[in-house]
């Protein structure tokens, strides 16, 4: 018998998305007949309006299936330039944003064409789970920077600044935060401003999928509106998947300097091309079109959020620091528990709650639950949720 080939000491070391293998292991149990409940995928549960549907469609029967531009549909990264400039007072050209498949793939690109192998990349924990393994991927190192419950999460800038080393290349933030749901205060980034003002060679990441996302009386901030003379510094990462419920048309971008963007174009050029040409209408007709499925949609998940946190926060032993803005729960576990994956794993097994453990995102501590499914399931998994805390 043939030994399969070799891998590569990167494909080795590669750690395979944790939220997808619960989301796959937890569909494989139902396909089974079990009875499960998923609180674990970060995707909304409603379908992608109208509007932007028939704009792919229109697309397609107009014969829009052609190769593109790599680097986006010139009227698409037109529209992205524009809402930037307007809605998040960032003023952006065309030329400064690259549309990717997906956030991801606009992170993924951004490292590639801006990290050495050696770099440093500063990562607020708790921080969204691929952001070390795509640092990784580029050669560079995965600086944690810890966060707690007990401060609210919040980011301790004493601690960022000490964690600064002339390896030091990349900061990134994510606001509205996965898993947490934080919101990045408007002082809270002038004051992270100040630090960087002391470290020039440092760059900014700044994720912000969430930004319509945002619990009553919460305002989103872009980082490179907030810093303006750290612009030329700073990336914006977008996308239209949890705004407007397009998680499968892989519809995501990249904004910042030009040159950077367009070594990354070149990349893509290099490995996905352009994304699909008429899926890109479908993007344009959301950006071009109402907000109000947006709104309604945030609505929604704001009312399921409030349901999901009553119901952790009544439960003896569970500490939550309230999200505020995503559709994510990242409740801490009583101290009798003392590894998240072994208590998901046991849900899932005993009580076919499906619920990320927070070893994923940097705190072995939680547990992440979303809010993205109707209010019967939530309250069905809150229920799940205390039988499985009584079995430890």
């Amino acid at each position: 018998m043939q030994c399969p080939p070799e891998l590569s000491q990167r494909a080795v070391a590669l750690k395979p998305s944790l939220t997808l293998e619960i989301s796959a292991k937890a569909k494989a149990l139902q396909s089974e007949g079990r009875n499960i409940c998923s609180l674990s995928a970060g995707e909304p549960d409603f379908n992608t309006p109208d509007f932007i549907t028939e704009a792919a469609r229109d697309a397609l029967s107009a014969g829009l299936t052609r190769y593109g531009p790599a680097a986006g549909d010139p009227e698409l990264r037109q529209a992205i330039a524009d809402k930037l400039t307007r809605e998040n007072a960032c003023p952006t050209t065309a030329g400064q944003v690259l549309v990717t498949n997906g956030g991801k793939q606009a992170i993924y690109n951004l490292f590639q064409v801006l990290l050495n192998p050696g770099d440093e990349v500063l990562i607020p924990a708790p921080y969204w789970l691929s952001y070390p393994e795509m640092a990784a991927l580029a050669g560079a190192v995965g600086v944690t920077v810890p966060t707690s419950a007990a401060s609210g999460f919040q980011l301790d800038l004493d601690q960022l600044e000490r964690r600064i080393t002339t390896r030091t290349r990349l900061l990134v933030l994510n606001s509205p935060g996965n898993p947490t749901g934080r919101v990045s205060s408007l002082e809270e980034l002038k004051a992270l401003a100040e630090v960087l003002r002391r470290h020039p060679r440092v760059l900014v990441m700044s994720d912000e999928i969430y930004e319509h996302l945002l619990a009553d009386g919460q305002v989103h901030h872009s980082f490179a509106a907030v810093a303006e003379d750290l612009r030329e510094r700073c990336f914006t990462v977008n996308g239209f998947a949890k705004g407007w419920a397009m998680t499968g048309w892989r519809l995501g971008y990249l904004a910042g300097a030009e040159s950077v963007i367009k070594a990354a174009a070149a990349l893509q050029s290099q490995s996905t091309s352009n994304v699909c040409s008429f899926a890109q209408r479908g993007a344009l007709a959301a950006l071009q079109g109402s907000r109000d499925c947006v709104h309604a949609m945030a609505k929604s998940y704001n009312h399921r959020r409030e349901l999901l946190c009553k119901g952790l926060q009544s439960i003896d032993g569970i500490t939550l620091v309230p999200p505020q803005g995503a559709f994510y729960a990242f409740p801490q576990l009583p101290p009798n528990v003392s590894a998240s994956l072994e208590f998901c794993k046991r849900a899932l097994e005993v009580e076919g709650l499906a619920l990320v453990p927070g070893v994923a995102f940097g705190d072995d501590s939680c547990v992440r639950f979303s809010c993205a499914v109707s209010s019967e399931t939530i309250k069905d998994g809150l229920k799940r949720f205390q039988r499985v805390l009584k079995t430890f």
